[in-house]
């Protein structure tokens, strides 16, 4: 085991400022994203997307050409031909394990210890149905030796010991049972997908288990399901970076860099993630506001009174738009408008103004979300 140093067991790597204030972020960014009140069909929409996201992400990153489109056509019913169907496999079996692990954590509020057994589990669930598209017996450890690259994993002799040492050091020194933090478990979380890399316990499949280790501790430490794609995506993103960082550790002897690698991924993700749901549940109110704004309207045309409230209904609340563009916004929009001439439009417009719905940006118009910001409360400095 001399060549094998890096498994020390042992805290080999330092949180720097920097990396503790991200880790700080990383635990706000959750919070509000719990926090969020979102609609049971939206929440739906972006636990579909992310697992998907997910799962193409962590077998992507093994050799897996899906894309994200091609998935949820299989999701739908989409079949792909014989030759291909191994790829359609290992996709699923990765969504099977996020599904279960969703329906245990999320809803049957249980959560296991790390175990040589759950371990074996996760490859068991990895390897469903692959046959010999897969290097090895899924769910049980490798009876030979084995060469990745440059590196050469341990012998397979010693793969039980390390499993069990490995999975007694993270219940000891990460504190699980003694009410472990979020940043605690972050740290854990990415210590953990390292290690499987470096046992190598299995002879195929490693990088899944680790990744898929790597969810389950984030789950269990309270990561919203919606952004449980977050870390598979980043490494798949910057894939080349993701195995120098891994190669660079163990030369090192050192996970400071890894981690840091890690967790300033996973800010960003999670930040990415805040935002885009925060946009999208700002539509949702102002939308909200422009049917108040309409409901005190009186109108004696009412197919006129739905092509205004359509109208500003379906623009995008962060472009600007000319007149021409407006009337293309949408096919039902350009629908509406066809049957009218330019000084009806010019007019509606002009309405939309006078309801302070929108305002016009030298020749071109845009949404006046700023009069619902005002009514949001300031951020004090």
């Amino acid at each position: 085991m001399d060549r094998h140093k890096h498994i020390s067991f042992r805290k080999e790597w330092e949180i720097s400022i920097e990396c503790a204030y991200m880790l700080g972020e990383c635990d706000a960014y959750v919070k509000a994203l719990t926090d969020i009140p979102l609609e049971p069909e939206y929440r739906d929409k972006l636990l579909r997307v992310s697992l998907i996201k997910g799962a193409q992400a962590t077998t992507a990153i093994e050799g897996n050409t899906l894309s994200q489109e091609e998935i949820e056509k299989l999701e739908e019913g989409w079949k792909l031909p014989p030759s291909k169907e191994y790829l359609e496999i290992e996709v699923k079996n990765i969504l099977e394990a996020f599904n279960n692990l969703l329906r245990e954590i999320v809803i049957e509020g249980k959560v296991r210890i790390i175990s040589p057994e759950l371990i074996m589990e996760f490859h068991q669930i990895i390897g469903k149905n692959l046959s010999e598209h897969l290097d090895a017996i899924p769910g049980r450890f490798r009876d030979d030796n084995r060469v990745v690259g440059p590196y050469i994993a341990p012998d397979y002799k010693y793969v039980p010991e390390l499993i069990d040492k490995l999975c007694v050091w993270i219940k000891r020194d990460f504190h699980y049972n003694a009410g472990q933090n979020f940043a605690t478990s972050v740290i854990q979380a990415i210590v953990t997908h390292v290690y499987i890399e470096w046992i190598h316990p299995f002879g195929d499949g490693n990088g899944r288990t680790g990744r898929l280790l790597e969810f389950y501790i984030l789950l269990r430490a309270g990561l919203p399901s919606i952004v449980s794609h977050i870390l598979s995506n980043f490494y798949n993103q910057t894939r080349p970076e993701y195995y120098r960082q891994i190669d660079q550790a163990r030369g090192k002897r050192s996970l400071t860099s890894f981690i840091n690698y890690a967790v300033q991924g996973f800010r960003d993700g999670l930040k990415e993630n805040l935002d885009i749901i925060q946009e999208s549940q700002f539509s949702i109110f102002w939308h909200y506001y422009i049917y108040e704004a309409f409901a005190d309207v009186k109108y004696t045309k009412k197919a006129a009174f739905k092509r205004k409230r359509d109208l500003i209904l379906q623009m995008p609340i962060t472009q600007e738009f000319d007149v021409d563009e407006i009337l293309e916004l949408t096919p039902s929009i350009a629908k509406k408008y066809a049957t009218v001439n330019r000084a009806t439009v010019l007019r509606d417009l002009k309405e939309l103004q006078d309801l302070n719905l929108l305002i016009k940006v030298g020749r071109k118009y845009k949404a006046n979300i700023s009069i619902l910001k005002a009514m949001m409360p300031s951020k004090k400095s």
